[in-house]
């Protein structure tokens, strides 16, 4: 009986990243989201290029890794770092660059509040247009009945809370991003 085989690990194969990704993948929508930005209004700081030494790497790419991080839960830098050198999406998305743990972290440390606007921005677009909902919705096999309550009402008060619990969930992330570059 014969059976399916594979190319040859020996063999050489010509192809390109952008072969490898679909026309339709999400990363390419990240891609362009970070492409769009601009950087210093969303509070970055701008790496100045240097006339000696090794050059620094560009914000972009940074905010590339953190997005892609933020959308597969990839909450530490080393696990980052593994990602770029393994997923061919990361390494499509970066161009083959693959930036140690400690420059990753360093980018974080250096920019916790334009990650928050980043975050905070990426996550409205995406709602503004339809891509994600926003909510949350479980069915464990009980019959309900429609009902318009005080909790299904929402107002101002309660669309500020929100939005501060939004801005919670953010500062825990960051702070989980900390945690694990420590225990790392």
């Amino acid at each position: 009986m014969q059976h399916i085989t594979g190319i040859p690990r020996n063999q050489m194969v010509f192809s390109s990243l952008e072969d490898m990704i679909l026309p339709d993948n999400p990363v390419r929508f990240v891609d362009a989201f970070v492409e769009a930005l601009s950087i210093q209004t969303l509070g970055f700081k701008i790496q100045t290029l240097k006339t000696e030494g090794r050059p620094s790497f560009d914000t972009k790419l940074f905010l590339k890794i953190y997005l892609y991080g933020y959308l597969n839960g990839l909450r530490s830098c080393r696990k980052l770092q593994k990602e770029c050198v393994r997923n061919i999406e990361l390494q499509w998305l970066l161009c083959g660059i693959v930036p140690n743990y400690h420059s990753i972290s360093d980018f974080r440390k250096q920019n916790p509040s334009g990650l928050k606007n980043l975050f905070k921005l990426f996550v409205s677009f995406l709602k503004d247009v339809d891509l994600i909902a926003g909510e949350t919705i479980a069915i464990d096999g009980t019959k309900s009945r429609a009902h318009n309550s005080k909790k299904a009402n929402f107002n101002q008060k309660k669309i500020d809370r929100h939005l501060a619990y939004i801005e919670e969930k953010t500062q825990e992330y960051l702070t989980d991003l900390d945690q694990n570059d420590l225990q790392d």
